[in-house]
């Protein structure tokens, strides 16, 4: 959480005192007192927008920070955007390069907003949801003979995941999975 800023008690008596300064110093005064008021204000501002959208991302992503990666949703800036009633450039600058330290660790804001697909009973499942199961099920398959492409689009689709199999391929090779044939040991 950002901290409260204030004007400090000594520069608030000079500020109230202002009238018995003259010209420049009673100008200086003035300027220096609406840029400390402006920068309070703006700074006020982003921690309200910050606040909007952890509210929200927490709200939508209740499922992961619950049972973990798998039920994380599909989000996007402009969902987040329009919820809260800002521009999608002020959800992405306040999310950039921030942090949150959750149960399950610490994530980048950005980890949140994913692409998804649709599962057979209609709901939505993250792109990273689905990437992590490709990952858990070939971390679990049988070394002497690894889960092909198609396995993982019927395994997934077992799960209730509709997927291509160039979808799995593609996903697999984000994660630096080598194809079956390459993963085979004797």
């Amino acid at each position: 959480s950002l901290p409260r800023l204030r004007i400090s008690q000594a520069y608030r008596e000079v500020a109230k005192n202002r009238k018995a300064f003259t010209g420049e110093n009673k100008e200086f005064i003035a300027n220096k007192l609406n840029s400390a008021n402006w920068m309070i204000q703006a700074i006020e501002q982003r921690r309200q927008t910050m606040l909007k959208v952890m509210t929200f991302i927490v709200e939508r992503q209740r499922e992961f920070f619950e049972r973990g990666v798998q039920y994380l949703k599909p989000l996007t800036l402009r969902e987040v955007a329009d919820h809260i009633q800002m521009h999608e450039s002020t959800v992405s600058r306040v999310t950039n390069k921030k942090f949150v330290q959750t149960p399950r660790g610490v994530y980048s804001l950005k980890y949140f907003f994913s692409t998804g697909l649709s599962t057979m009973s209609g709901d939505d499942i993250s792109a990273r949801g689905v990437r992590d199961k490709i990952k858990t099920l070939v971390g679990d398959e049988n070394p002497k003979k690894p889960l092909t492409d198609q396995a993982l689009v019927n395994l997934l689709e077992e799960d209730g995941v509709k997927i291509a199999r160039r979808t799995v391929a593609k996903y697999r090779d984000q994660l630096d999975i080598l194809p079956a044939r390459m993963r085979k040991r004797v």
